[in-house]
């Protein structure tokens, strides 16, 4: 049925169900940048609200949400929605911020003390049918037509012509006709139909035995539910003795009190407080501020399209190339997003602005350029006697190699210099070759102590300039990140920490270009050297500001060893693997992707002429109904869009017996494992192969960005492109590796931990038995079988071996004994739990360690690595038992994993020290998980590796050895 809005058209939101359809619709992992409260379900119901603005612009709109406290229903059946589990907790402290967004849309809020908001929904359905809300006789306004924005079947029983149920998500009505053609019953019927199934979820008993299909089968023969009862000799065995069960105790008429809807419920409701009148009601400027807390970037433009107005950029710097925006803004280092000046100058109360805010804005006395020479020779020696000077730039270009723009710096609160080395009129200021030849030896000089925000990125634009900066001492990105800061952008932290509001990058350089035609971004020696000024000394003022801030914070939080002695040296370190970056063969690439390119097509049509049906393998849809509608696949899991086709999906499928396979033909059988292959080749394709060859540089080698606010754990994490994820488990992923080569007379050596998780984690848990088979050399896999086996070393089997080798690496992630069961095959969960039992019995310093991580994050609501850095475990004490059970495996895993982590990264800082001390010829390339890889003469090959080997088991003292595999070849698949 079509979900065009008739005009007069009336949405009534039930909030409460759509806010945990919104929670359920993006499951976590969301938000706020500033303030740090999830955004999940806030989000998915923003953007529903957004939805019905934009596409049904609507006459009225209401929401109706439950009161605190009982309702009528409990006061007769205190059992009633009894058995429904908590709200989870993130979800509950969302609610108050969606309601407050349904608001700041206009919508009125209807809310009645001990009723339901399906009852009031139902009260003005009734009302909407009865004409209540009709214009007056005479006035020739259409009648009003309702749509409740609900799924809830309850409502079914007051569908009416002019009452329908909307789902916004789908864009389907279900109104008496499709209720009908759905169940078979009328709306008058709904009532009876609910009684009979009742309703698990709110404890609604209903008759034993009888569904919905038995249901609809009963009323559609008899009438009604006491047309049932009075009939009831015509029924037969179990469904008679059920029926009657439930007439003598009382259900049936419990079940219909509990679902028939109240339609009269009192309350003072005047339709002209729900008129929205389209856009006129929406608090703009309100709306725009919270979306840019609340990080919903898109959300902004989306809200100034529907306001007919044009949204300036958010996210964009001349720092920035339009295809790694999202990614810098992650990072932190793109800035000032537009925080709500001048957009909504037509709506709600904000005054009109002048186009030009710039302009408009009032200068910052503590901001000022540098332009003389004399000014320039003054600020040396001022900059001399400072004890730490927040250093930025200002670029043209992107990436590794942008130009220089401009310097700026702060060494006091409050204000900040900026030193242009290009602008619109390159005469009233100093030339690059003048600007650097006497900053140069302050920035180089390591006795003076320099931060930053993102401080690697001005690293690296400087030594494209000849310039080399010595003494990077803190970073308030790095900071905030060890920190727990919701957000590590600058415009974020300025807001939440300071209370700031950072001056927009598109105040400058003008929106991001969205279509063809659009005008093109100015870049930063475009823009008039006063705008330019207030802006870049802001930065610098900003962010000398945040780092004092987040210093003070990580020495109070006992962090001040993990930045000083790792995360501040890598910088350093990051920065010159970046620069140097690793030559990649693009011919070796196209011969791979020529290949597998072949494998594919082949894959496609063996696929297609099993199936012996024309699809597409690449839509899932597509995918899922030939596989489960057609072929007779059995399905295994289902979401929201019908039968999923994910990997775990097409694993299980291809593992299924023949016997499990009886309803699907022979030919047919093998289309799971094809499809897992078929999958793999393509994304290796398109995702690396593709993507690598479009990152090499004119250089000949990439230049990936390597992050160290990436990952929770610690872990560094790569982008454009993302090494980290090349995949190593195949031979056809590993493969890859033979495009990294290296240097004509150089070589490639790769170094990588061995077992280092299982390692920490001994060393951590201090248990005896793991300590000694590490400390003798023994296959860990072969000891940890014999102990939990009770078996002597030589007799522990190839099976046993490989279990032990599962609970192993299982035991770091906290592994439960379900999880257990699906990795090994032919295991019970009874047997999964038996044997995680045996392996804790044996080892029961790693059980004792297991319950410290979670006694601890229960206590402080955070765990430490070895070197204190600190990761905070939400949801440690919720009352939802899925929730909690992650946040305890979450526990465990941040410890030994970010442990692991810190252990190489002092490895990488140790190594680069080593190399410059020393005067070492080679040098650090890439860090993918547990391995370094580094470049070398091939005349000096092997005494370099071994220095790599030794700065790596030394990196830590720990109760076990570190043990280091190294490898050397002409690419990288050959040192491996």
């Amino acid at each position: 049925m079509p979900a065009n809005a008739p005009p007069n058209t009336f949405y009534l939101i039930d909030g409460l169900a759509q806010m945990f359809r919104s929670y359920f619709a993006i499951r976590g992992g969301m938000s706020s940048p500033v303030t740090g409260e999830p955004t999940n379900a806030t989000f998915a119901f923003t953007d529903m609200l957004l939805k019905i603005f934009r596409d049904y612009k609507p006459a009225y709109v209401a929401m109706a949400m439950e009161s605190e406290g009982k309702t009528f229903r409990d006061d007769f059946y205190p059992q009633y929605k009894a058995h429904r589990d908590p709200a989870p907790g993130d979800l509950i402290q969302q609610i108050p911020r969606m309601i407050e967004i349904a608001k700041l849309f206009g919508i009125q809020i209807l809310q009645v003390p001990g009723f339901e908001a399906d009852d009031i929904m139902a009260t003005l359905a009734v009302k909407t049918q009865r004409g209540d809300f009709d214009p007056p006789q005479g006035v020739t306004n259409p009648p009003l037509i309702l749509r409740m924005v609900s799924k809830d079947k309850d409502l079914e029983q007051v569908l009416s012509d002019r009452a329908v149920m909307f789902d916004v998500h789908t864009d389907t009505l279900i109104d008496p006709a499709a209720l009908y053609e759905k169940k078979g019953i009328t709306p008058q019927q709904a009532i009876d139909y609910q009684t009979l199934i009742g309703d698990s979820t709110d404890n609604v008993p209903g008759v034993k035995g009888i569904g919905p299909k038995t249901a609809s089968k009963l009323i559609s023969e008899f009438g009604s539910v006491d047309a049932i009862l009075k009939n009831i000799e015509q029924l037969k065995g179990k469904q008679k003795e059920n029926l009657q069960e439930a007439m003598d105790q009382g259900l049936i008429d419990l079940s219909r009190r509990l679902v028939t809807m109240a339609t009269d419920v009192p309350m003072a409701f005047d339709l002209a407080e729900a008129r929205v009148e389209g856009i006129t009601k929406i608090n703009g400027p309100r709306l725009l501020e919270l979306f840019r807390e609340l990080g919903f970037n898109r959300m902004r433009d989306d809200l100034a399209k529907l306001l007919g107005q044009a949204v300036e950029d958010s996210g964009s710097n001349a720092k920035t190339p339009s295809r790694q925006v999202a990614k810098e803004a992650k990072a932190g280092k793109e800035k000032k997003e537009e925080a709500g000046f001048g957009l909504f100058a037509n709506h709600g109360d904000m005054d009109s602005q002048s186009a030009d805010i710039v302009t408009a804005r009032k200068s910052h006395e503590g901001y000022r350029a540098i332009v003389t020479g004399e000014e320039l020779a003054e600020l040396v020696t001022t900059l001399k006697q400072q004890k730490l000077i927040a250093v930025d730039t200002e670029t043209i270009g992107l990436g590794h190699d942008a130009e220089l723009c401009g310097i700026c710096l702060a060494w006091e609160e409050g204000s900040g210099v900026y030193i242009p080395t290009r602008s619109p009129d390159a005469a009233k200021h100093l030339d690059s070759k003048a600007v650097l030849a006497a900053l140069g030896p302050i920035l180089e000089d390591p006795s003076i102590p320099k931060c930053g925000h993102n401080i690697k990125y001005d690293d690296l634009v400087l030594r494209h300039a000849g310039v080399r900066m010595q003494g990077i001492v803190f970073d308030s990105m790095i900071g905030a990140f060890l920190a727990g800061a919701p957000g590590i952008g600058m415009d974020d932290l300025a807001l939440s920490e300071l209370n700031h509001h950072c001056i927009p990058i598109t105040e400058l350089i003008g929106p991001r270009p969205r279509r063809k035609g659009d005008p093109q971004q100015r870049t930063m020696d475009q823009v008039p050297l006063d705008q330019v000024t207030q802006y870049a000394a802001e930065d610098a003022d900003i962010t000398l500001r945040l780092c004092n801030l987040f210093k003070n914070r990580l020495d109070e939080m006992g962090m001040t060893e993990l930045y000083s002695q790792v995360e501040m040296p890598l910088v350093g370190v990051l920065a010159t693997m970046e620069a140097f970056g690793i030559r990649v063969d693009p011919v070796v690439l196209d011969e791979q992707r020529e290949a597998l390119q072949l494998r594919i097509d082949a894959l496609r049509i063996d696929i297609l002429n099993r199936a012996k049906v024309d699809f597409n393998p690449d839509s899932p849809k597509q995918l899922s109904d030939v596989l489960f509608n057609q072929l007779g696949f059995k399905s295994i899991k289902k979401t929201q869009t019908g039968h999923s086709t994910d990997s775990e999906v097409l694993e299980k499928l291809a593992a299924m017996t023949q016997q499990e396979l009886a309803g699907v033909g022979e030919e047919a059988r093998p289309i799971p494992a094809l499809m897992l292959e078929y999958r793999m080749l393509t994304k290796l394709v398109g995702t690396y192969l593709v993507s690598l060859k479009e990152a090499i540089s004119a250089d000949g080698r990439v230049h990936a960005r390597f992050n160290q606010t990436g990952a929770a754990t610690g872990r560094l994490s790569s982008s454009d492109p993302n090494l980290q994820n090349i995949p190593i488990r195949t031979e056809v992923g590993r493969e890859i590796r033979k495009a990294f080569v290296a240097e004509k007379g150089y070589k490639l050596i790769a170094a990588d931990y061995s077992q280092i998780e299982l390692r920490v984690l001994a060393h951590l848990s201090e248990d005896e038995a793991l300590i000694d088979a590490f400390i003798k050399g023994q296959d860990i896999h072969n000891a940890v079988a014999a102990q939990v086996f009770g078996v002597a070393a030589d007799e522990v089997t190839k099976e046993q071996r490989n279990r032990a080798k599962v609970i192993n690496f299982g035991i770091i992630y906290g592994i439960t004994a379900f999880g257990l069961a699906r990795r090994i095959e032919d295991l019970d969960n009874a047997s999964a739990a038996e044997l995680i039992a045996d392996y804790k019995k044996r080892f029961p310093g790693i059980d004792r360690f297991l319950q410290t991580c979670i006694e601890k994050a229960k206590q402080d609501g955070y765990v430490q690595t070895i070197l204190g850095r600190r990761r905070a475990i939400d949801g440690i004490h919720d009352r939802n038992p899925q929730v909690r059970a992650l946040a305890e495996r979450l526990a465990i895993n941040s410890v030994v994993q970010g442990s692991a982590a810190d252990l190489i990264k002092l490895a990488m800082v140790n190594l680069q020290a080593r190399i410059e001390r020393e005067s070492l010829p080679m040098r650090l390339l890439l860090q993918i998980h547990d391995e370094l890889v580094i470049e070398a003469p091939a005349e000096q090959a092997d005494a370099m590796a071994a220095v790599l080997v030794d700065v790596m088991r030394s990196a830590m003292t720990m109760k076990v050895p570190l043990e280091v595999e190294a490898g050397i070849g002409d690419d990288w698949f050959g040192a491996k």
